[in-house]
Parts: structure tokens; C-alpha cells; sequence
């Protein structure tokens, strides 16, 4: 299992803007492809310009085709072009993670099947 961890950066001020446009255009489309997320939060302190999210894959092979059906559904485009001409958004990093052996995933946390199972 690995998981996909994601921190974004909006501009000072923009951040509930931006959570707001992802909620009404984003979210489904991602949920959709991705399945759930083990955490989508904002930061509440530290840099509080900043959300992280957290995904969960069986492997990589898994990661790249439900990555690949997310960037080719047409909802998420859409949402990809409003993000952009929002200009929201002023930095993103990834980190491909892996379990440590102790870990266990939260009760009733359920891995989606498949790229558009979520």
C-alpha cells in the first residue's frame, strides 16, 4: 500500500475561495476516480495558507490508472481550467509514502477497486 501525500499553497486570503470551487467542482470528480481520501484538511497552524491531502493506493500501478481515468474525465478538466483562472493556488508538493510495518488504517476506512471506483 502506498499513500499520496499532498500539501497545495493558495495566496494569502484565497484559501476558503479555493476550497469553496474545489467542493463545487472538484471533489465528486476526484472522490469518483480516486476513492476516498484517508484526509482532506486545512492547516490550522504553521503555513494556515495551506490544505494537505491524503491518498490511498494498493501500489503504483494502481496510483497511475486512477490517476490516468481522474485526468481524463471531462468534469475534472473543467474544474482544472477554473482552478487555473482562479490563480489560487501558489505551490504544490508530493510525497509517495509507505506504511510504517506497526501501522494499521483506520477502522472502516475502505480502499476503492479499480480507477473510477471511488
Amino acid at each position: 500500500m502506498i499513500f499520496d501525500h499532498r500539501t497545495y499553497a493558495c495566496r494569502p486570503g484565497t484559501i476558503n475561495k479555493h476550497m469553496k470551487l474545489y467542493e463545487e467542482h472538484g471533489w465528486k470528480a476526484q472522490a469518483r476516480n480516486l476513492g476516498q481520501p484517508l484526509l482532506y484538511g486545512k492547516v490550522e497552524t504553521g503555513d494556515v495558507n495551506s490544505y494537505v491531502h491524503i491518498w490511498v493506493y494498493k501500489d503504483a500501478a494502481d496510483r497511475a490508472a486512477k490517476r490516468a481515468a481522474l485526468a481524463a474525465d471531462p468534469e475534472w478538466q473543467a474544474y482544472l481550467k477554473l482552478s487555473a483562472e482562479a490563480g489560487y493556488l501558489v505551490s504544490q508538493v508530493n510525497s509517495i509514502l509507505t506504511s510504517a510495518p506497526f501501522f494499521q488504517m483506520p477502522e472502516g476506512y475502505a480502499l476503492a477497486d479499480g480507477p473510477g471506483a471511488g
